[in-house]
């Protein structure tokens, strides 16, 4: 006979273990933090960490209130509490809800201490020098943490897909150049900046051998430094599109000195999607959608 008191026990058990069960400590950017059961009500400061949440199917309360990335649009819901800017997140608006769980990154990495002491903070700001690397060892831990782990593998799996799709498509092809336009104003983007996985992971061979890249906006050159360098393909991110504001890269690039380039000649201009690559390349979908561009890029040639 079944003995309804053992049923009734595992049942209790069964409900109950999950939330027993988690005591997570998570190392981070900053140190270390210890998440109970769990999270519930979660604060994102960082729209690649949406990105990566919102890949894995969990559910956030509160986010950045400015600068929505165009490929996340529609993932941001009417109930999701605004919690400031990229730069400066609202501190009293994230307290007021109480989360289980805040994520910083990037920008907003520097409010840590003071959310640190609101709730649960994990800051988790990437490495320029191994973003791929470290965007899936994001999406290992949320995974980890929200009951994810099989969709973060999922997503892992096909991220690197992706990734060598991309490398086929480019091996052979020539050297490129990875620039930034700000107004009237080019930088180049080098082996340590924020698209250095287009060097890195797709094996593009770069035209120069030191850059300073450590500046927002690049390392500062002139239309004369493209023409001397001449790359077989120029990569291109619109900083002023992808903060909002107008784009000008496209006319700025038209001119006279560049149409004597290879690339402009052979149609090798990649306009990368500005704000995935400027302000979300460390989310598993702004990746897809800068993976898409270059093997469409190289796919057309």
């Amino acid at each position: 006979m079944i003995n309804l008191f053992t049923l009734g026990l595992a049942a209790m058990l069964a409900f109950s273990s999950p939330a027993i069960a988690q005591s997570l400590i998570i190392p981070h950017g900053q140190g270390e933090t210890r998440i109970e059961g769990q999270p519930q009500s979660v604060v994102v400061t960082d729209w690649a960490a949406f990105d990566n949440l919102t890949a894995l199917g969990v559910k956030v309360a509160g986010v950045p209130g400015s600068n929505v990335p165009g490929h996340l649009a529609d993932k941001v819901s009417a109930d999701m509490v605004k919690v400031g800017s990229l730069q400066e997140p609202d501190i009293e608006g994230i307290a007021a809800l109480s989360p289980d769980l805040v994520i910083v990154a990037g920008r907003s990495r520097t409010a840590y201490p003071t959310l640190s002491r609101i709730a649960p903070t994990l800051d988790v700001s990437v490495d320029n020098a191994a973003l791929i690397d470290s965007v899936k060892a994001n999406l290992t831990t949320f995974g980890k943490i929200f009951g994810k782990s099989d969709r973060a593998a999922e997503l892992i799996v096909a991220l690197d897909a992706k990734v060598e799709e991309a490398r086929a498509a480019a091996a052979g092809k020539g050297a490129g150049l990875v620039i930034i336009t700000n107004g009237n104003r080019i930088g180049i983007y080098g082996p340590e900046s924020r698209v250095s996985w287009i060097y890195k992971e797709l094996n593009i061979p770069s035209v120069f051998d030191n850059v300073d890249d450590r500046d927002h906006g690049g390392d500062a050159i002139t239309f004369e430094y493209l023409l001397q360098t001449n790359p077989d393909w120029l990569f291109v991110v619109d900083r002023d599109a992808g903060v909002g504001n107008d784009g000008s890269a496209r006319q700025l690039l038209d001119n006279e000195l560049i149409h004597q380039t290879n690339f402009w000649k052979n149609d090798r201009v990649i306009y990368l999607d500005p704000q995935a690559s400027y302000v979300t390349m460390h989310g598993y979908d702004a990746l897809i959608v800068l993976l898409d561009q270059v093997i469409a890029g190289y796919s057309a040639q």
